[in-house]
């Protein structure tokens, strides 16, 4: 089809405007988040509004230069990008500035660059150019080992930068891994385990692992080949690690009841086998597999927990989980959060009045915290004008991506969508409590020169190959 050399006439404008919206309204709430009475100017280029006010103006820019570039330009330097990206979180762990513990950024003058920002951008583009390979089967093992490292090499070199967060965000990719056929399993497993997770946390692990037993043998009950043989296979395991329990509890032999729970299951795991190698029930192993992994899960929950995980980020999900409660340590952002935003009301307190605000009683406000500042302000009317403007955002990614006649650029458009959706559902959920803190900012409000050029290219890349949806992009 041949091309029309004007692209202003093909984009989605109304992506344009709810992208021009979000900015705007991100600009005044971090004017809010920071105002003084001794800085009246919004303009001031001292401040960090002012600042914003500059990046903002070049991601402009940097928009339209995006429109203006060749929509096939993305497709064949994805792998080039990818590696240069790659290079660039190598070398800001040699040479980077370490800012609140994270060794995350370039400092250049005045200005700062994260390169784990732009790495999303490499990241997505390089998902996108193997999954649209010319019969790429996403299910072979080699295939998902091959995504698998794409994924991990950013994820591990951000991890060593003390950067959890914007690390966490590559799991967002199992969403458009789902949509290109990845099957259904793997949500479900990867929601089972972060429950497993959690109920590990709040439970000793003996209660856990008797729900596991109970679950395992009820569903084989349901699956198995000969109802009678299944029942008294389950009555047998049930009735073994009772005894088991038992006899060490009465004569103190101090062994650990985890581990006998545990015993039965596994003399009797080769009678599961059996039923799937020759009675040919599916089910079997796969309640097999789950039950162990979900053991091990379970039983690595301290390892991970204690020796992984920061102690700023044990704090965060105790404190969410109600396990340890610290209003003034750990769990003060959180808590003030809430405050500034329960005390804005329906219609908030209005513009440059909000309290908690101008009194900085919420730290990083202006950054991870700035939905706050909206929550107080403009209350719930205005909290709930800007999650709709991202919903709808959101609707109009998954459009768009859905009328992409080529598999690049529908790939791509779901990695945006994945990656948007991971930042607005965390960042908000964190402000208002019902997710733990781990760091990163909500598009287009937070303040920051990186996340918004970042979030404006993927957004004009987007709007590009969506003009040129009618020619095939190799």
């Amino acid at each position: 089809m041949r091309r029309n050399s004007n692209i202003f006439a093909k984009i989605d404008w109304l992506v344009v405007l709810i992208y021009l919206l979000l900015v705007f309204a991100g600009w005044i709430n971090i004017y809010a988040a920071v105002y003084d009475d001794s800085h009246h100017s919004i303009f001031d280029v001292s401040q960090k509004y002012g600042k914003q006010m500059i990046w903002i103006i070049a991601a402009f820019v940097i928009g339209f230069v995006i429109l203006l570039i060749d929509y096939r330009f993305f497709s064949i330097t994805s792998v080039l990008i990818y590696a240069g990206m790659m290079l660039l979180l190598a070398a800001v762990l040699l040479f980077g500035k370490e800012v609140n513990g994270a060794r995350s950024w370039f400092e250049i003058g005045s200005i700062r660059l994260q390169p784990s920002e732009f790495a999303k951008l490499a990241t997505t583009l390089m998902v996108a150019r193997v999954l649209s390979k010319p019969n790429f089967i996403i299910h072979k093992f080699k295939n998902l080992i091959h995504l698998g490292i794409i994924l991990v090499i950013p994820m591990m070199l951000i991890l060593l930068q003390n950067d959890t967060g914007s690390a966490l965000v590559y799991s967002s990719f199992v969403l458009v891994f789902y949509r290109e056929g990845l099957t259904g399993w793997v949500l479900v497993i990867g929601v089972l385990t972060i429950a497993l997770f959690i109920a590990s946390l709040l439970f000793a692990p003996i209660y856990v692992i008797i729900f596991l037993v109970t679950s395992f043998l009820l569903v084989f009950i349901k699956m198995a080949f000969h109802k009678k043989k299944a029942i008294n296979y389950s009555i047998l395991i049930v009735l073994s690690a009772a005894i088991l329990v038992a006899v060490n509890h009465y004569l103190k032999l101090g062994y650990n009841s985890y581990l006998l729970i545990t015993i039965p299951v596994a003399l009797f795991t080769p009678f599961y086998l059996y039923a799937f190698l020759r009675k040919k029930v599916k089910a079997a192993l796969w309640i097999v597999l789950i039950f162990w992994g979900a053991v091990g899960v379970n039983y690595s929950v301290d390892y991970v927990f204690n020796e992984v995980l920061e102690q700023h980020h044990r704090k965060r999900i105790n404190d969410l989980l109600g396990i340890e409660s610290d209003l003034q340590g750990w769990g003060y952002n959180v808590n003030q959060s809430k405050i500034a935003i329960g005390s804005g009301g329906f219609a908030g307190k209005g513009f440059l009045k909000g309290t908690q605000t101008k009194f900085n009683f919420v730290p990083e406000q202006s950054t991870d915290f700035i939905f706050c500042t909206v929550g107080e302000e403009w209350g719930f009317l205005g909290s709930l004008f800007v999650i709709f403007l991202f919903v709808g955002l959101l609707i109009k990614i998954i459009q768009i991506a859905e009328r992409q006649r080529s598999t690049y650029a529908r790939v791509y458009a779901y990695g945006v969508f994945a990656i948007f959706l991971f930042h607005f559902t965390i960042n908000i959920g964190m402000t208002i409590g019902i997710l733990p803190v781990i760091g990163i900012p909500l598009p287009f409000f937070s303040y920051g020169g990186s996340s918004l050029w970042v979030f404006t290219i993927f957004i004009f890349i987007l709007l590009n190959m969506d003009a040129h949806r009618f020619e095939l992009i190799n």
